[in-house]
């Protein structure tokens, strides 16, 4: 079985429901260069082919492609054929679905939103508009051999179209200054407003404004190249008043998560809800503890408090209780006590437990104050889930008030990936960082040791957002100048700073 699926215009928020879950149940994705790479997330374990083209160069021609799907079509596999905007909306989806109707494969087309319309609503600009349109015509700038004139014209009946109240082209970048010189020569005023919108929908959204005769100079001015769509009609104008994507806070700002990759997508997606274009990448890499029989030893004991302080600790916790067929019983009648918000809410969710004790500030310091205050530490004892990197003030300020036993145990070990991924590097390179993200010490240091002296310096132009005071004080350790530091020290006080800075 075949599925057509578009993937709509970039933003991957709007993919479909439908196509999303036929994404994840996928054995083979086919994707084209206009479907957002992060669409492959919700099919890691499917074979991915890809059969792009950009700019006439193709790594595999439209009948290459018929016959590829055909081929995977006949293997009895659920193959995703995903087409960037709609597949029948200048996608070649019908062509696809041909050749499947004749080789006898079942097939579906799962309908995309198309980017003409979807271009038009974030750059601000509704394609129709009771006060100035009742009909929207959509268009290809970049037309097959067969259906150009022998002039290699368009073969466009511009007589009609320059009589129509808006008009989406698709594909005509190149072909822009024939498009605006055609619709003047047959009749359609200089002075009608067009808009050209390049890679729509996305962080890198570009949208250049102009009369249509002044159009294509100012496209070539600002340089906007393919993927685009031009607008063309009185709706236009609507742009100043009611554009909404680009007035987002972080719009145009490129910002650097160095979370996990586990973690990453949380701070990666509130980032993106503001407008930013966000590189995602990893300084740590967390796995279990490999000492699995002191984490076995504690969970058999009895204490008076268990203590986690990330969310990671909780989840690799979860993990080790899992394997040995136990879950959060096993934590009998220790209260529990938890360092932050995040970490509070993972304990409810995973462990279905009730957080007796978070501090309002989220750091150990905070906590161990907090027991002292309330009486629950001089003849206690203790259990501390957490990082083997963890740092040892929350142990020693328990033990100095009188605990009567403080275990710290590893749940999970951190390591220093391999390097850093290349679109950071090349973003670096290309003086295009804006800001870099730091949710712990640790994404501090391995950072700047994964960075290496070269690109040291570069750094110095860059701006740095912080988590909290322990955080920054390591990063001025490393010589790095914190530009702003969250006031509540967890992801959604990061997101707060960066989106007012």
């Amino acid at each position: 079985m075949v599925y057509l699926v578009g993937a709509g215009p970039g933003d991957p928020g709007l993919l479909t429901v439908r196509g999303a879950k036929l994404l994840e149940s996928a054995d083979v994705v086919v994707y084209d260069a206009l479907s957002s790479p992060a669409l492959l997330g919700y099919c890691p374990r499917a074979k991915h082919i890809y059969v792009g083209k950009r700019a006439n160069v193709h790594s595999l021609s439209q009948a290459e492609i018929c016959d590829l799907l055909v081929r995977l079509g006949k293997e009895n596999k659920r193959v995703v054929r995903l087409k960037g905007g709609d597949p029948f909306v200048f996608g070649r989806g019908g062509e696809e679905c041909e050749a499947l109707a004749e080789a006898g494969v079942r097939f579906e087309v799962i309908p995309g939103i198309t980017a003409a319309i979807a271009a038009a609503a974030y750059a601000g600009i509704p394609v129709t508009h009771r006060d100035f349109n009742s009909s929207f015509t959509l268009i290809t700038g970049h037309e097959s051999e067969e259906a150009r004139g022998s002039d290699d014209s368009m073969a466009v009946d511009w007589g009609a179209v320059a009589k129509l109240p808006c008009i989406g082209f698709y594909m005509g970048v190149k072909s822009l200054p024939t498009i605006c010189a055609r619709l003047m020569e047959n009749g359609m005023s200089p002075n009608t407003p067009a808009a050209t919108i390049q890679w729509g929908t996305t962080p890198q959204q570009q949208a250049v404004v102009a009369t249509l005769a002044d159009l294509p100079a100012a496209v070539a001015e600002a340089k906007v190249g393919s993927p685009a769509i031009t607008i063309v009609g009185r709706v236009v104008e609507l742009r100043e008043k009611i554009k909404w994507f680009e007035n987002r806070p972080l719009f145009g700002k490129t910002i650097a998560v160095t979370r996990t990759r586990q973690q990453a997508s949380e701070l990666s997606e509130q980032l993106a809800a503001l407008g930013a274009n966000v590189i995602e990448a990893p300084t740590i890499e967390l796995t279990p503890s490999a000492d699995s029989a002191a984490i076995d030893a504690a969970l058999g004991e009895s204490f008076d408090w268990i203590i986690f302080t990330s969310a990671n600790g909780v989840a690799f916790a979860k993990e080790r209780l899992l394997s040995l067929g136990l879950d959060a019983r096993a934590f009998g009648t220790s209260r529990i006590a938890a360092i932050g918000s995040a970490t509070a809410e993972a304990i409810r969710r995973d462990l279905c437990l009730r957080v007796d004790l978070c501090p309002e500030r989220f750091v150990a310091e905070a906590l161990a104050d907090a027991l002292r205050d309330a009486g629950e530490v001089a003849g206690k004892r203790f259990l501390l889930l957490r990082a083997e990197i963890a740092r040892p003030i929350l142990r020693e300020r328990l033990q100095a008030d009188g605990a009567a036993e403080v275990r710290d145990v590893a749940v999970y070990d951190t390591r220093l990936p391999d390097s850093l991924p290349q679109p950071l590097l090349d973003a670096m390179d290309a003086n295009q960082i804006d800001w870099i993200t730091f949710t712990s010490s640790s994404t501090a240091r391995n950072f700047v040791q994964l960075i290496g002296p070269e690109r040291r310096r570069q750094l110095d132009r860059i701006s740095i957002a912080s988590i909290g005071p322990i955080t920054s004080a390591t990063l001025r350790e490393l010589g790095l100048d914190v530009t702003v530091e969250a006031k509540r020290y967890d992801i959604a006080g990061l997101v707060e700073a960066l989106g007012v800075s």
